[in-house]
């Protein structure tokens, strides 16, 4: 009998800590898709799911169990995290003066207007206080819509993404303050001894981990593994931290994402801490808001307090309204840019409801208000990222987006933007393409293309074979392979002879591919490495452990183009290059795209996917620019330029994908907003377009 028992194990009930888990999976799998497809959030969807689950709902999951109460816990704290993570830090110095001041102005609006409806409803000056804290941060979730309209140069956008450090941060502090008043343990010198003490830590942190972190990947190199163990080791750490010093731990991790932001910059290991945190605990800790909520109670509140729910909308509309129409006088921007960046900092998502959980698990504020705080979510949420579509859709791009000034033009041997040009000339580097070979006759149309390009500029090729290292070198098997990728490099080397370019055949012996390609292009100092696309770059195995393709894209020091060819490289005619936005690294995209086409006689067509309710003169202007653009350096080999109106960009790229043999996109990486993944265009053009494509990447600047 006991045998058995141990066999078969506790009968399965939905507390069970498997059943739980399976639950939450199978929510975070479908919901999320089915609200975005009627044009809702999908963290919506998870909180409808978290209510219809809960005690008020189907009595499915209990948020009291220890389960619930981990993941919930971690994704709060992740979620922090992530918000701090993706703060562009670089944006932030450049107007760091503007965002200083319009981030106090906010809070200050912002922590007015808590206070006000706060001591209307006869809340303590506490709870009152309590209520500005959550006011005054906001999360930037249409941050991918400007990114999409290219309209991120816009000095207003820039301002009010650098503003975020400081709404965030004087909230949470006043978090801090507030819980520690409810707490009975507040006075003056308790004031000045927890502010002082947080500075402290909040010094100590940002300065000593990002030290930290640096010199820790130095130490370990392209051991991503390592370095993602560091970065949730940092994170919890830092949120232990803040509980010693008797601070909230989401304040904790929320520097923990500021100190190691420029640690880990736009590397892979940044896209795997997010997407880790945005497919699991942040999805988790939305369905555990959702639990917290009873609905008979729920709805019972809102129908008693229905007065309360709509001031505190109205409060925080208002009070983010009032900060920027007075940065609007203050800095002379236009209403259209004022009423971008209210649209913008209007969700409130996730540093608000991240605070009303605290308040209301030590009882700082009633269920009324959590409930209210939920609806404020919900709200802001779905009108947020509408308005800013419409306003931001007005705006226009800056002029550091389409300038056509030599200095920021492009060409074929200055592939690094920092740099400013330098066109051939007598005596200079030859242009020079390493080509890495994995499978000789699938690379072959890959070096018939390199070599076209290399004879296009009078360049040279470097044909690179990679053999896996052993522990000894005379391993019977590792000098078999040396021999048969010298074979390799050889056979592309003879293929280079038909157009009278120069080959320099390389066989390397490397740990792993991608660090063998990236160190043979730094050695030869090379203008391009063009390699063949053998690896699935989009799907789940991929993301959890990247492929060779992602870390030659973050590790090379020089652009780099990922070929799929379907077809030999004489058989491509007409190349289709979608451009999003007027961006320095679009038009670049652009550039190769014409130097591509120059080589194979091949013209291109240039193509820009426009919202129905984008203006026919901004459009036109658009294409005015580009013309200019196109036509003032670099080859012409562009044949005409289409703009489209269409509400799907991606569905209208693959439409006219199809009479088309060549289509070159520009490399995008995927990012959160509010914690949850946003979809790529790029993504989904990968994976359904059937002609053949490059995917253009620039190094990592």
């Amino acid at each position: 009998m006991v045998l058995a028992a141990v066999e078969h194990g506790p009968p399965l009930s939905f507390e069970t800590p498997f059943i739980s888990l399976i639950i939450l999976l199978l929510v975070v799998l479908t919901l999320p898709p089915l609200f975005e497809r009627i044009k809702l959030p999908g963290l919506v969807g998870l909180l409808v799911a978290g209510v219809l689950l809960g005690k008020g709902g189907l009595g499915v999951l209990n948020a009291d169990t220890e389960t619930m109460v981990l993941v919930t816990d971690i994704g709060k704290i992740y979620l922090m995290f992530v918000i701090g993570l993706e703060i562009d830090l670089t944006k932030f110095h450049q107007t760091r003066n503007r965002s200083i001041s319009l981030g106090i102005l906010i809070f200050i609006t912002s922590l007015t207007t808590g206070v006000l409806v706060g001591r209307w409803f006869g809340f303590s000056w506490n709870t009152s206080l309590l209520m500005g804290a959550i006011f005054a941060p906001h999360t930037l979730l249409a941050y991918p819509i400007v990114n999409h309209l290219g309209v991120l140069g816009n000095e207003a956008i820039t301002v009010t993404i650098g503003a975020t450090i400081f709404t965030d941060v004087l909230g949470l502090l006043l978090l801090a303050i507030a819980v520690s008043i409810h707490s009975g343990d507040f006075s003056l010198f308790s004031l000045v001894a927890q502010v002082l003490s947080l500075v402290i830590y909040a010094a100590t942190l940002l300065f000593g981990l990002d030290w930290a972190g640096k010199w820790y990947f130095r130490r370990t190199g392209d051991e991503q593994g390592n370095q993602f163990t560091f970065v949730l080791l940092a994170v919890f750490l830092a949120a232990i931290g803040a509980q010693l010093i008797n601070v909230e731990r989401i304040v904790g991790a929320f520097l923990a994402g500021l100190a190691v932001n420029d640690v880990l910059g736009d590397s892979p290991v940044k896209e795997k801490v997010e997407f880790i945190g945005s497919t699991l605990f942040i999805p988790f800790f939305f369905v555990g808001v959702g639990l917290l909520v009873e609905l008979p109670a729920f709805i019972s509140s809102l129908t008693t307090y229905i007065g309360m729910t709509l001031a505190m909308v109205m409060g925080v509309v208002l009070g983010k309204l009032v900060g920027f129409g007075a940065a609007k006088w203050l800095y002379r921007y236009s209403w259209n840019q004022a009423l971008t960046m209210w649209s913008l900092c209007l969700p409130h998502v996730a540093a608000p409801l991240a605070a009303a959980i605290v308040a209301h698990r030590i009882d700082l504020i009633n269920d009324a208000v959590f409930n209210s705080v939920i609806v404020l979510m919900v709200v802001t949420a779905i009108a947020g990222p509408i308005a800013t579509k419409q306003f931001a859709s007005q705006l226009r791009v800056s002029s550091e987006s389409a300038s056509t000034d030599p200095e920021n033009s492009f060409h074929v041997t200055d592939w690094n933007a920092s740099n400013p040009p330098q066109r051939l000339s007598a005596g200079t580097q030859p242009f020079t393409i390493v080509i890495p070979i994995l499978d000789r006759r699938a690379d072959q149309h890959l070096v018939e293309t390199a070599v076209l390009l290399a004879h296009h500029e009078a360049g040279q090729i470097v044909p690179l074979a990679i053999a896996p290292s052993y522990a000894h070198m005379d391993d019977p098997i590792l000098v078999n392979t040396l021999q048969k990728q010298q074979a390799m490099v050889q056979t592309a080397s003879d293929t280079s002879q038909t157009l009278s370019v120069k080959a320099i055949p390389v066989v390397r012996i490397a740990d792993d591919e991608a660090t063998g390609i990236s160190y043979t292009a730094r050695e030869h100092n090379a203008n391009l490495v063009v390699m063949g696309w053998h690896e699935d770059a989009t799907g789940l195995r991929a993301r959890l452990f990247g492929t060779t393709l992602t870390s030659v894209f973050w590790a090379s020091h020089c652009p780099v183009a990922a070929m799929r060819l379907q077809a030999e490289p004489a058989n491509i005619h007409r190349i289709l290059v979608p451009v999003r936005d007027l961006m320095p690294k679009t038009i670049h995209t652009v550039r190769f795209a014409q130097l591509f086409a120059d080589a194979h006689h091949a013209a291109v067509t240039l193509i820009h996917v426009s919202d129905r309710r984008t203006p026919q003169a901004q459009t036109t202007e658009f294409q005015a620019d580009l013309e200019a653009i196109v036509a003032y350096n670099g080859p012409q080999t562009v044949d005409q330029i289409k703009i489209i109106t269409h509400d799907d960009v991606a569905e209208a790229i693959l439409q006219l994908a199809k009479t088309f043999d060549l289509v070159i996109l520009r490399s995008m990486r995927r990012r959160t907003a509010g914690g949850l993944m946003v979809s790529d265009v790029t993504t989904q053009l990968l994976r359904e377009l059937t002609c053949s494509i490059v995917l253009f990447g620039e190094p990592h600047l």
